[in-house]
């Protein structure tokens, strides 16, 4: 059995999330998101809403790549079985759940600054990965880009949405002297 298969695809999805580490937090653009987005909650879903949109795109793009035989892609097969992203998204939301649950990154005097800008991006791409695939756990049958894999799409849209709007509300577009004076504001080490 050959990983190389694997290796890209974990290869890809680590190199997006250093990507998105990076821009959010050693660019003027994560200035301005800690600058706009002063409340450390409403962040942490704006860089999950951010970390699930692009791994969406991602995953779309690679797997319209398999489709159409675009090398390096190929279907993640092991043992002759063919393993879905959703597997792969599974994983990652419990290791984020149970980080969380010990504590993990969870923005705590305790926790490490950098799993505590990698658990919003992780939950972001477990997500993206799991619900990419909604019509496999509800129909029980490989429906991807077909007429009956519309539910799928409807999740995504759902669950973007309400990360969106958790995060890209009414914060986003006030003026930084219309919130209130010290409100949510991070110790001098952000997290």
């Amino acid at each position: 059995m050959s990983w190389t298969h694997e290796l890209i695809l974990l290869l890809m999805l680590l190199s997006l999330m250093s990507i998105l580490l990076w821009l959010l937090y050693r660019t003027r653009l994560g200035v301005a998101v800690r600058e706009k987005i002063a409340d450390r909650t409403r962040r942490r879903l704006f860089v999950a809403s951010v970390s699930f949109f692009v791994t969406l795109a991602t995953v779309r793009g690679m797997v319209f790549a398999i489709r159409h035989n675009i090398p390096p892609f190929h279907y993640v097969i092991v043992e002759g079985r063919h393993i879905h992203h959703l597997v792969f998204g599974i994983l990652i939301l419990l290791l984020v759940g149970y980080g969380w649950l010990c504590e993990v990154g969870n923005g705590s005097d305790s926790s490490s600054i950098l799993a505590s800008r990698a658990m919003p991006l992780l939950y972001g791409l477990g997500a993206a990965l799991t619900l990419d695939e909604f019509d496999l756990w509800l129909n029980l049958k490989d429906v991807y880009f077909v007429r009956e894999g519309r539910s799928s799409i409807d999740a995504v849209i759902l669950f973007g949405s309400l990360l969106a709007i958790s995060a890209w509300g009414a914060p986003l577009f006030t003026p930084r002297s219309a919130t209130k004076a010290g409100a949510g504001h991070d110790s001098p080490v952000e997290r």
